[in-house]
């Protein structure tokens, strides 16, 4: 019996997925050969690799003048990618780029980006433990470009309204845990990247959606693999790409087409994240860190309302063992925040939501039982 995977990533894959890639392990479209055996040169790929970027741009609604880029390093490489081709030089005073700090790997993304460009931090949420999604000054006009992390895995924020830039600024995204949650306006962004283990894959691809006129502005003395116009003038395929993991994307992006597309997705989604936080809002026994307005639809973390941090942690630590006995695994805490998380992507059905309310309301009662 399969379990309910609430891992933040590598995440659950829908069922149908998995199903037909097993179905086409030894014989995949009819060419007689697993995609994992396949030449990336061959007929047989291409198509494969082009139905999968056709299937993203109409479910995206992706504009013609951005390019779509399979490539590999998960979204940690497009922290050092997006300053190198977007904001360095070869010589002379450094070029600023803006990160608004609300999270881990938001943090991350500044940091590797220091190595090349000036950075500045116009806002954080680290006040309050990121709990929330700040206010931005004026914006920097002079900026090279903006980069935000759109959802926040580890703390599950996300961000409500997209900030306002002058027309001269790219905005730039990390959409790793949010790609294809709910519809996005793809033309409002310069670049956005995404690691496909979260919400669209297997982990090992990373899909980066450019807009055309910033391809080729890295400096000379930039890695061959490190520069964008690499990978848009050969078709993602300069080497070997990611064959499988596209592959599985396109599964994905056909299974999710099938259910309505994205704007029923985010339907789905809404109503799964709703009711686990209407749950959690009523709960004598857990509670949700996040301010009500920021809340994100794909990670909930959560923990025990008790004060004692010993007494706190030990019942959290139970949970965790218990939930994974009842057959709702992955539950903890990312280890810098520790508590619990439901990770509850596009994968997760909403019985599986249900099925944990079920069990946190039984360890509740338990609890209550126990004097906790």
């Amino acid at each position: 019996m399969r379990v309910y995977n609430f891992s933040p990533g590598p995440s659950a894959l829908p069922l149908p997925v998995l199903e037909k890639a097993a179905a086409e392990m030894t014989d995949a479209c009819g060419s007689g050969q697993s995609v994992m055996e396949m030449s990336h040169r061959s007929r047989d790929f291409k198509a494969i690799i082009e139905k999968t970027e056709a299937l993203l741009r109409e479910l995206m609604d992706i504009p013609p003048n951005y390019r779509v880029l399979f490539l590999q390093g998960g979204a940690s490489l497009q922290f050092a990618m997006v300053p190198l081709n977007l904001a360095a030089v070869e010589s002379g005073p450094r070029k600023r780029a803006a990160y608004v700090e609300t999270g881990v790997w938001a943090k991350k993304a500044a940091g590797e980006a220091a190595k090349y460009v000036d950075t500045a931090i116009p806002a954080s949420s680290g006040d309050r433990a990121y709990s929330y999604i700040p206010g931005l000054p004026p914006p920097d006009a002079a900026a090279a470009y903006y980069h935000i992390t759109l959802n926040n895995t580890i703390v599950g924020t996300k961000w409500a309204k997209l900030p306002e830039l002058p027309g001269t600024v790219p905005l730039v995204s990390d959409i790793s845990s949010c790609i294809l949650s709910e519809p996005l306006d793809v033309s409002r962004f310069g670049i956005l990247y995404a690691g496909a283990q979260k919400n669209l894959g297997p982990a090992g691809t990373t899909v980066v959606i450019i807009r055309e006129d910033l391809i080729g502005r890295a400096p000379g003395r930039t890695p061959v693999m490190l520069r964008y116009e690499t990978h848009a003038g050969e078709g993602s395929m300069y080497n070997t790409p990611p064959c499988y993991g596209i592959y599985v994307i396109g599964l994905v992006l056909e299974w999710l087409k099938n259910l309505g597309g994205v704007k029923a997705m985010a339907d789905r989604n809404q109503e799964k994240a709703e009711l686990f936080y209407r749950y959690l809002d009523s709960s004598g026994l857990f509670r949700s860190p996040v301010e009500k307005p920021f809340r994100s639809l794909m990670n909930i973390p959560f923990t025990v309302s008790l004060e004692d941090e010993a007494r706190r942690k030990d019942l959290e630590d139970r949970f965790v063992k218990e939930a994974a006995g009842a057959g709702l695994v992955n539950l903890a805490g990312h280890r810098l925040v520790g508590g619990m998380r439901a990770s509850i992507y596009n994968a997760m059905p909403l019985e599986g939501v249900k099925a944990l309310i079920a069990f946190m309301e039984r360890f509740e009662e338990a609890g209550r039982n126990r004097h906790v």
